[in-house]
């Protein structure tokens, strides 16, 4: 089967409707560079569009009718949407569920330190990264503070254009001789990837007929002393912090024809943003549309944030219970009879590396959404495997529609492999099937996607929505 060629088959109208969407794609990428900053972005989204929270809701009491809309967030690290539907919630709904976490680096609890009259914060990496991808670029600090009276102090540093960045060092190439030895994934080691923050000491005048004092670490004094000066902020309170280090500077439209995205954290913000903006279109719907956007997926969905807590289940049962119908056995039917896409991005075909893909079964950047049946490696290990009765019915829905998709693989066979939140919500007996954004350069500080993909797969998860089940 011949991979479609898309742009060709827009109409001006689409074309004008693909420029706006990425548009606002690239400012949710700009200003959503970490989970709590992207629920913020929702959170102010959904409650203009007149959602509720599920908290406000349960206290305001009364059952839950047709066209109610909640949300729920958890932690202020991931968010339910609902758009209750005609049908009852037993019926089940159509789900789509991406993560907003992507890899980065997160700062230890104990991370200032000076070496050498320089000044470091020490990081821990997170998710699948190419640890020498992190080097010699500029960085930014986001993130929050949590001090102990409750006080929170939020940071993001490095984005404006008279902010500091930060960076990790490399060694000069002069000097590299037994650094290029060593292999890809030993070049740069995860503890040398600590950030400089700082190289001025601070000096402190000595009192008349005093002797100066001399500080032990006058640069990590100085450090100190502009944290306390600029945030308040003391050494202590790196203990109940959590700031990510990611690349810093806005997302930029790439290629001389303006097609691509290149920007941090496309992985997997390109499938949250496209599934809140389809989400959002949907009015009207029969089966009731959920949009899950979760934390921790890129460390194995793990955690109170993350896919496998029990933070979805609890807040079905919370709506279940809100419909007057209340027990058990209506979550689980709720809960098996929904349809999901796990709304996640795939591996683009990169002619580059072509070595690593098996062609005809990979997806092509600018060729329409991207169906992966499988994911997990080698012989399918760790995957969710979709049924062909629901990839029948998915067809229908794309074709009907006209949204032009391709069905890929993620590379070759035994080469590697990974995996979404699909194997998870499969476990209730829905039936699911990963849905997204083929991506160049995926866990890289810098990925790229195509603007018609972008747009395609948007329109591909407004047909879902809309669907009215198998």
């Amino acid at each position: 089967m011949e991979h479609k060629k898309i742009w060709e088959n827009f109409s001006a109208k689409q074309l004008k409707e693909l420029e706006v969407l990425n548009k606002d794609y690239r400012d949710f990428l700009d200003n959503g560079k970490t989970e709590r900053e992207c629920v913020n972005i929702i959170v102010n989204m959904v409650e203009k569009s007149g959602y509720v929270e599920l908290e406000e809701k349960l206290k305001k009491g009364g059952k839950l009718k047709k066209g109610d809309k909640i949300y729920a967030v958890n932690m202020n690290k991931g968010i339910l949407l609902f758009n209750i539907g005609e049908e009852p919630l037993e019926k089940g709904m159509n789900i789509l569920g991406a993560h907003i976490d992507s890899p980065r680096m997160d700062i230890k609890s104990n991370p200032l330190y000076e070496n050498t009259d320089i000044a470091y914060l020490d990081t821990h990496y997170y998710g699948g990264v190419k640890k020498y991808q992190w080097v010699t670029i500029p960085l930014s600090l986001h993130g929050v503070v949590v001090k102990k009276d409750g006080t929170t102090v939020e940071l993001s540093i490095g984005e404006e254009e008279d902010d500091p960045v930060f960076f990790v060092s490399d060694l000069l190439i002069h000097l590299s001789q037994e650094q290029l030895e060593k292999t890809a994934a030993k070049v740069i080691e995860g503890e040398a990837l600590d950030i400089i923050v700082g190289n001025r000491p601070l000096t402190v005048k000595a009192k008349k007929g005093e002797e100066k004092k001399e500080e032990k670490d006058p640069v990590k004094a100085m450090v100190l002393k502009a944290l306390k000066d600029d945030y308040d902020i003391d050494e202590e309170d790196f203990l109940s912090a959590e700031l990510e280090v990611v690349p810093a500077g806005k997302s930029r439209e790439a290629g001389f024809d303006r097609s691509m995205i290149l920007g941090y954290g496309q992985d997997d913000r390109v499938c949250a943003f496209t599934s809140l903006y389809a989400f959002l279109l949907c009015k009207d719907v029969k089966r009731t549309a959920c949009c899950i956007l979760v934390d921790k997926e890129e460390i194995g969905s793990v955690g109170a944030t993350g896919m496998s807590s029990m933070f979805f289940e609890n807040v079905i049962a919370e709506l279940v219970n809100l419909e007057g119908k209340y027990s058990e056995l209506a979550v689980r039917r709720c809960l098996a009879n929904s349809h999901m896409l796990s709304s996640d991005v795939s591996a683009a075909f990169d002619p580059t590396y072509a070595s690593a893909f098996e062609k005809k079964n990979a997806a092509i950047m600018g060729a329409g959404m991207v169906f992966n049946k499988f994911t997990g490696s080698r012989g399918k290990s760790g995957s969710n495997d979709a049924n062909a009765e629901f990839i029948a019915y998915i067809r229908k829905i794309m074709d009907d529609e006209k949204v032009c998709f391709q069905f890929a693989e993620l590379g070759k066979v035994d080469l590697g492999g990974g995996g979404t939140i699909a194997y998870i919500m499969a476990k209730y007996g829905m039936n699911v099937i990963d849905a997204g954004v083929a991506v160049l350069n995926m866990h890289a500080p810098y990925e790229c996607t195509s603007k018609a993909d972008v747009y395609e797969t948007m329109r591909g998860y407004v047909a879902f929505l809309n669907g009215t089940g198998m």
